[in-house]
Protein backbone atom coordinates (compact mmCIF):
# COMPACT_ATOMS: atom_id res chain seq x y z
CA UNK A 1 0.00 0.00 0.00
CA UNK A 2 1.76 3.60 -1.10
CA UNK A 3 0.65 6.68 1.16
CA UNK A 4 -1.74 7.57 -1.16
CA UNK A 5 -1.73 11.50 -0.52
CA UNK A 6 -2.67 12.73 -3.79
CA UNK A 7 -5.46 15.34 -3.73
CA UNK A 8 -5.02 14.83 0.15
CA UNK A 9 -6.19 18.41 1.17
CA UNK A 10 -3.83 19.66 4.32
CA UNK A 11 -3.30 22.28 6.34
CA UNK A 12 0.00 22.87 8.45
CA UNK A 13 0.53 25.83 11.14
CA UNK A 14 3.55 27.47 11.23
CA UNK A 15 4.30 26.17 7.82
CA UNK A 16 6.94 28.59 6.36
CA UNK A 17 9.95 27.58 8.21
CA UNK A 18 11.96 24.84 9.62
CA UNK A 19 10.08 21.80 10.06
CA UNK A 20 6.87 23.06 9.05
CA UNK A 21 8.17 24.38 5.52
CA UNK A 22 9.91 21.20 4.58
CA UNK A 23 6.75 19.34 5.47
CA UNK A 24 4.55 21.61 3.55
CA UNK A 25 6.71 21.18 0.28
CA UNK A 26 6.98 17.16 1.10
CA UNK A 27 3.29 17.13 0.69
CA UNK A 28 2.51 19.05 -1.99
CA UNK A 29 5.52 17.19 -3.64
CA UNK A 30 3.14 14.15 -2.98
CA UNK A 31 0.48 15.43 -4.52
CA UNK A 32 -1.42 16.89 -1.65
CA UNK A 33 -3.29 20.34 -1.83
CA UNK A 34 -1.73 22.04 0.92
CA UNK A 35 -2.89 25.67 3.49
CA UNK A 36 0.32 26.58 4.94
CA UNK A 37 -0.49 29.04 8.13
CA UNK A 38 1.96 31.67 9.23
CA UNK A 39 2.22 34.09 11.82
CA UNK A 40 4.59 36.84 10.97
CA UNK A 41 5.01 37.83 6.66
CA UNK A 42 8.05 38.26 5.27
CA UNK A 43 10.81 36.31 2.99
CA UNK A 44 9.81 32.79 3.91
CA UNK A 45 6.01 33.47 2.90
CA UNK A 46 7.27 35.07 -0.29
CA UNK A 47 9.88 32.14 -1.31
CA UNK A 48 7.59 29.19 0.50
CA UNK A 49 4.71 30.61 -2.13
CA UNK A 50 6.97 30.51 -4.73
CA UNK A 51 8.28 26.90 -4.45
CA UNK A 52 4.71 25.57 -3.60
CA UNK A 53 3.53 26.93 -7.24
CA UNK A 54 6.09 25.38 -8.86
CA UNK A 55 4.43 22.06 -7.57
CA UNK A 56 1.61 22.80 -10.13
CA UNK A 57 -1.04 21.79 -7.26
CA UNK A 58 -3.19 23.95 -5.45
CA UNK A 59 -1.63 25.51 -2.14
CA UNK A 60 -2.36 28.51 -0.28
CA UNK A 61 -0.51 30.52 2.50
CA UNK A 62 -2.34 32.47 4.90
CA UNK A 63 -1.66 34.36 7.64
CA UNK A 64 -3.13 33.25 11.10
CA UNK A 65 -2.30 33.76 14.65
CA UNK A 66 -2.96 30.29 16.26
CA UNK A 67 -3.10 31.34 19.73
CA UNK A 68 -6.37 33.48 18.93
CA UNK A 69 -9.43 31.93 19.03
CA UNK A 70 -11.43 34.08 16.15
CA UNK A 71 -8.29 34.28 13.94
CA UNK A 72 -8.41 29.78 13.81
CA UNK A 73 -11.77 30.26 13.46
CA UNK A 74 -11.06 32.17 10.13
CA UNK A 75 -8.51 30.19 9.06
CA UNK A 76 -10.75 27.21 9.48
CA UNK A 77 -14.12 28.67 7.07
CA UNK A 78 -10.34 29.54 4.59
CA UNK A 79 -9.83 25.92 4.70
CA UNK A 80 -13.84 25.17 3.79
CA UNK A 81 -14.08 27.70 1.07
CA UNK A 82 -10.81 26.76 -0.83
CA UNK A 83 -11.11 23.06 0.02
CA UNK A 84 -13.87 22.67 1.33
CA UNK A 85 -12.65 20.95 4.49
CA UNK A 86 -9.72 18.80 5.15
CA UNK A 87 -8.16 15.22 5.40
CA UNK A 88 -4.63 16.08 7.29
CA UNK A 89 -4.10 18.58 10.30
CA UNK A 90 -0.29 18.78 11.13
CA UNK A 91 -0.02 20.86 14.31
CA UNK A 92 3.50 22.31 13.69
CA UNK A 93 3.67 25.55 15.55
CA UNK A 94 5.73 25.62 18.40
CA UNK A 95 8.45 28.05 20.66
CA UNK A 96 11.20 27.84 22.87
CA UNK A 97 13.41 30.01 25.12
CA UNK A 98 16.01 28.61 27.84
CA UNK A 99 15.25 29.49 30.91
CA UNK A 100 16.36 28.58 34.09
CA UNK A 101 13.01 27.53 36.76
CA UNK A 102 13.88 30.33 39.55
CA UNK A 103 14.09 32.98 36.65
CA UNK A 104 10.79 32.00 34.70
CA UNK A 105 8.43 33.75 34.47
CA UNK A 106 4.39 34.17 34.25
CA UNK A 107 4.64 35.56 30.96
CA UNK A 108 7.33 33.41 29.73
CA UNK A 109 4.98 29.97 31.06
CA UNK A 110 2.16 31.53 29.10
CA UNK A 111 3.97 32.05 25.78
CA UNK A 112 4.97 28.96 25.82
CA UNK A 113 1.81 26.97 26.64
CA UNK A 114 0.07 29.38 24.40
CA UNK A 115 1.87 28.38 21.28
CA UNK A 116 3.05 24.72 22.12
CA UNK A 117 -0.22 23.90 23.59
CA UNK A 118 -3.09 26.09 23.24
CA UNK A 119 -2.76 26.37 19.66
CA UNK A 120 -2.94 22.57 18.93
CA UNK A 121 -6.47 22.64 20.92
CA UNK A 122 -7.97 25.63 18.96
CA UNK A 123 -6.84 24.59 15.44
CA UNK A 124 -7.85 20.95 16.24
CA UNK A 125 -11.12 21.56 17.43
CA UNK A 126 -11.92 23.96 14.47
CA UNK A 127 -10.44 21.40 12.01
CA UNK A 128 -12.23 18.25 13.39
CA UNK A 129 -15.69 19.25 11.79
CA UNK A 130 -13.64 19.79 8.16
CA UNK A 131 -12.00 16.28 8.35
CA UNK A 132 -14.09 13.57 7.38
CA UNK A 133 -14.29 10.00 8.82
CA UNK A 134 -10.90 8.45 8.50
CA UNK A 135 -9.07 11.96 8.85
CA UNK A 136 -5.29 12.37 10.20
CA UNK A 137 -4.08 15.13 13.10
CA UNK A 138 -0.47 14.71 13.64
CA UNK A 139 0.97 16.89 16.22
CA UNK A 140 4.90 18.09 16.08
CA UNK A 141 5.96 17.45 19.83
CA UNK A 142 9.62 17.32 21.22
CA UNK A 143 11.47 14.04 22.16
CA UNK A 144 12.76 16.30 25.08
CA UNK A 145 9.03 15.85 26.63
CA UNK A 146 10.24 12.16 27.47
CA UNK A 147 13.61 13.03 29.17
CA UNK A 148 13.36 16.45 30.56
CA UNK A 149 16.07 19.28 29.57
CA UNK A 150 17.59 21.79 32.52
CA UNK A 151 16.63 25.60 31.55
CA UNK A 152 13.55 24.78 30.23
CA UNK A 153 10.63 23.41 32.32
CA UNK A 154 8.17 25.16 30.41
CA UNK A 155 9.11 24.09 26.92
CA UNK A 156 9.22 20.34 28.07
CA UNK A 157 6.05 20.37 30.28
CA UNK A 158 4.21 21.93 27.23
CA UNK A 159 5.54 19.18 25.04
CA UNK A 160 4.66 16.92 27.05
CA UNK A 161 1.34 17.97 27.71
CA UNK A 162 0.87 17.56 23.75
CA UNK A 163 2.10 13.77 24.51
CA UNK A 164 -1.61 13.76 27.13
CA UNK A 165 -3.87 15.59 24.37
CA UNK A 166 -3.11 12.91 21.74
CA UNK A 167 -3.27 9.83 24.01
CA UNK A 168 -7.16 11.54 25.33
CA UNK A 169 -8.12 12.69 22.04
CA UNK A 170 -7.52 9.30 19.76
CA UNK A 171 -10.45 7.98 21.75
CA UNK A 172 -12.93 10.48 21.12
CA UNK A 173 -12.37 10.35 17.42
CA UNK A 174 -11.33 7.04 17.14
CA UNK A 175 -15.10 6.08 16.31
CA UNK A 176 -14.81 8.06 13.10
CA UNK A 177 -11.69 6.24 12.34
CA UNK A 178 -9.83 9.71 12.89
CA UNK A 179 -6.02 9.44 14.07
CA UNK A 180 -4.29 11.34 16.42
CA UNK A 181 -0.62 11.11 16.81
CA UNK A 182 2.76 13.32 17.66
CA UNK A 183 5.90 13.24 16.35
CA UNK A 184 8.79 14.08 18.53
CA UNK A 185 11.89 14.65 17.08
CA UNK A 186 15.13 15.63 18.89
CA UNK A 187 17.64 18.43 17.71
CA UNK A 188 17.01 18.86 14.15
CA UNK A 189 18.91 21.41 11.89
CA UNK A 190 16.30 24.36 11.96
CA UNK A 191 16.58 28.16 12.87
CA UNK A 192 16.87 27.35 16.08
CA UNK A 193 19.60 24.96 16.12
CA UNK A 194 21.81 27.63 14.47
CA UNK A 195 21.23 29.36 17.81
CA UNK A 196 22.86 26.55 20.12
CA UNK A 197 26.64 26.90 20.33
CA UNK A 198 29.24 24.24 18.62
CA UNK A 199 30.04 22.68 21.87
CA UNK A 200 26.39 21.90 23.00
CA UNK A 201 25.65 20.58 19.22
CA UNK A 202 28.76 17.64 20.17
CA UNK A 203 27.78 16.84 22.71
CA UNK A 204 23.92 15.76 21.50
CA UNK A 205 25.46 14.21 18.74
CA UNK A 206 27.77 11.97 20.90
CA UNK A 207 24.48 10.99 22.51
CA UNK A 208 23.07 10.20 18.96
CA UNK A 209 23.05 6.29 17.38
CA UNK A 210 23.18 7.31 14.09
CA UNK A 211 25.65 10.23 14.50
CA UNK A 212 24.06 13.62 13.40
CA UNK A 213 21.56 15.50 14.33
CA UNK A 214 18.27 15.38 12.82
CA UNK A 215 17.37 16.63 9.51
CA UNK A 216 13.94 18.77 8.39
CA UNK A 217 12.90 15.92 5.99
CA UNK A 218 13.38 13.59 8.42
CA UNK A 219 10.83 14.92 10.37
CA UNK A 220 8.81 15.42 7.16
CA UNK A 221 9.10 11.60 6.29
CA UNK A 222 7.53 10.68 9.52
CA UNK A 223 4.97 13.22 9.27
CA UNK A 224 3.55 12.08 6.04
CA UNK A 225 4.06 8.46 7.01
CA UNK A 226 1.37 9.18 9.68
CA UNK A 227 -0.94 10.91 7.82
CA UNK A 228 -0.84 8.57 4.95
CA UNK A 229 -2.92 5.06 4.51
CA UNK A 230 0.25 2.80 5.44
CA UNK A 231 -0.72 3.85 9.06
CA UNK A 232 -4.47 3.63 9.02
CA UNK A 233 -4.05 1.52 12.13
CA UNK A 234 -1.82 3.37 14.28
CA UNK A 235 -3.07 6.10 16.86
CA UNK A 236 -2.47 7.78 19.89
CA UNK A 237 1.08 7.15 19.64
CA UNK A 238 4.75 9.60 19.98
CA UNK A 239 6.68 8.63 17.13
CA UNK A 240 10.47 10.03 18.35
CA UNK A 241 12.47 11.29 15.34
CA UNK A 242 15.98 10.96 17.38
CA UNK A 243 18.21 9.26 15.35
CA UNK A 244 18.19 7.04 19.08
CA UNK A 245 19.17 9.55 21.80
Amino acid sequence: MDQNLSGKRVLVTGGTRGIGRCTVLAFARAGARVIACHHTDGEPVTTLTAELKETGGTHHVVRCDVTDAEDVARLAARCRTEFDGLDVLVNNVGVDGPVPFDALDEPEWRRMFDHNVTSAYLVTQAALPLLPDGGSVVNVGSSVALRGRANGVHYTASKAALIGFTRALCKEVGPRGIRVNTVAPGLTETEGAADLPPAAVERIVGMTALGRIGRPADVAGAVLFLAGDTSRYITGTTLNVDGGV
